[in-house]
């Protein structure tokens, strides 16, 4: 069984940093894409980062370009994903949900793994 677990979320303050983590276990990860989404209340669930395997190139929508950098770690086995997020704003407040095995340029209809969501919240 597929399960993704995400871990880092909290309260902080605009300016501020976070990092997430997504540990994925249940199969191999490591020639798909895994990545971020988010979702803010009241708006579609939106593409943060991604990479499109292990050592594969980064994607990153532009609202976070230059801020947050996605890594992988697949060493020993485990399939890990890491957003770490840098000078957090208010507008990046949102549930962040850890993604496995989906098309990048698809984006969230082409996922076939979710995680559970962690609530990101930046106060101003």
């Amino acid at each position: 069984q597929v399960q993704l677990v995400e871990s880092g979320g909290g309260l902080v303050q605009a300016g501020d940093s976070l990092r997430l983590s997504c540990s994925a276990s249940g199969r191999t990860f490591s020639s798909v894409a895994m990545g971020w989404f988010r979702q803010a209340p009241g708006k579609e669930r939106e593409f943060v980062a991604g990479t499109s395997r292990v050592g594969g190139t980064q994607y990153y929508s532009w609202s976070v370009q230059a801020r947050f950098t996605i890594s992988r770690d697949n060493a020993n086995a485990t399939n890990t994903v890491y957003l770490q997020m840098n000078s957090l704003k208010p507008e990046d407040t949102a549930v962040y949900y850890c993604a496995a095995d989906f098309n990048i340029g698809t984006g969230a209809p082409s996922v076939r793994h979710w995680g559970q969501g962690t609530q990101v919240t930046v106060s101003s």
